[in-house]
């Protein structure tokens, strides 16, 4: 079958790998869409550290042409969405319920094969059926929704509640979604880029701007979110928050980056700042959310891309400009949505 690889750091190729083969609980998915996310960035630069060569691709949909001997869950020509969260469920975090910080953490399309192909191979548990009126190649939103259902359950966000989000890229808007979903009072945007901007604006935010200075809310926002990884945003950021309010960085920053916290003012102003890290026990609900409409594939994808040297080419060069949205076949995800010169919000999706 035909897959992009990794094969170094740096250098993506095209190229022939053997079609997988499903083990006893897992199936074969033959992939509608995948999409691009800044995570792939990351592992094509070198910072994510997984081994090299590797076919990425995490965000993903599908239909099942494979099961293995005690699959019963799924049949063959089910559509399905992947999670490709890997698991032990033996380490001490693993048992205690917080499987996302797995000591022996591993994801379809990071550690293992992916999406970024014609075929991709997994367990049958990481696979959620889609209903009939959801589009298969949509579906490869799922994933990075669940990272934000994640971030608010992390949150646990009060009703009535004030969100400033840094970054309006695919990340960031889907995090506004679900601030209004969840009973904000407000919902501010900060981003450089005016076009992405505008796509907050159609999505209903309360107020959106370049600089925070330019909102009107002296005494700060109850609830901080970085979707950008950007070290810039977050530091201006942490400055931000309400008394008693909460700081949750959310996208992914590069190993290197710093800033600084003010502990007196942490302590003196009871603020929390947290991390919400890939998804937890947020993927079926996410499914379920993006079935029920919680976000318009119409918007959160910009660009359509047919299954061809997609990633080697245009995907990654778009999302190295800045570019957005989610392709059935390739996608974007948490770090490089906003704080970037680029078109308007999306997902690249490459579709077959």
């Amino acid at each position: 079958m035909k897959a992009a690889v990794i094969e170094s750091v740096g250098r993506a190729v095209v190229t022939e790998v053997p079609d997988p083969t499903p083990g006893p609980r897992e199936v074969v998915v033959e992939v509608a869409a995948c999409g691009l996310c800044g995570t792939d960035l990351h592992i094509l630069q070198g910072e994510f550290a997984p081994k090299l060569p590797i076919v990425p691709g995490h965000e993903f949909a599908g239909r099942v042409v494979g099961v293995g001997t005690q699959v019963t869950e799924v049949a063959v020509g089910d559509r399905v969405a992947v999670d490709p969260s890997l698991y032990c469920y033996e380490c001490r975090y693993c048992r205690t319920g917080h499987n996302n910080l797995c000591e022996r953490w591993a994801a379809i399309g990071v550690t293992t094969a992916g999406g970024a192909a014609q075929f991709a191979v997994a367990p049958v548990a990481n696979c959620v059926k889609l209903p009939e009126h959801v589009r298969t190649e949509d579906a490869a939103l799922v994933e990075p929704l669940s990272c934000a259902v994640r971030g608010y359950d992390v949150l646990q966000s009060r009703l009535g509640a004030h969100v400033l989000i840094y970054g309006s890229g695919t990340m960031g808007l889907m995090m506004l979604e679900l601030a209004k979903r969840t009973g904000a009072a407000s919902v501010d945007v900060v981003d450089l880029n005016p076009a992405r901007l505008e796509t907050a604006v159609r999505l209903g935010v309360s107020g959106s701007a370049s600089n925070a200075d330019e909102l009107e809310r002296p005494q700060g926002w109850d609830v901080v979110v970085d979707a950008t990884g950007n070290a810039a945003a977050i530091q201006d950021g942490l400055g931000r928050v309400a008394k008693a309010g909460t700081f949750l960085q959310f996208g992914v920053a590069d190993y290197a980056t710093r800033v600084t916290i003010d502990p007196y003012r942490i302590y003196n102003h009871e603020l929390t700042i947290t991390g919400s890290m890939a998804v937890l026990h947020s993927f079926e609900r996410a499914a379920e959310l993006f079935a029920n409409g919680v976000l318009d594939p119409e918007i959160f994808i910009s660009d359509r891309i047919p299954a061809r040297p997609a990633f080697e080419d245009e995907a990654v060069q778009a999302e190295k400009r800045g570019l957005g949205a989610q392709p059935p076949g390739t996608g974007m995800g948490r770090g490089g949505g906003g704080e970037t010169k680029g078109r308007p919000i999306g997902r690249r999706v490459r579709e077959r």
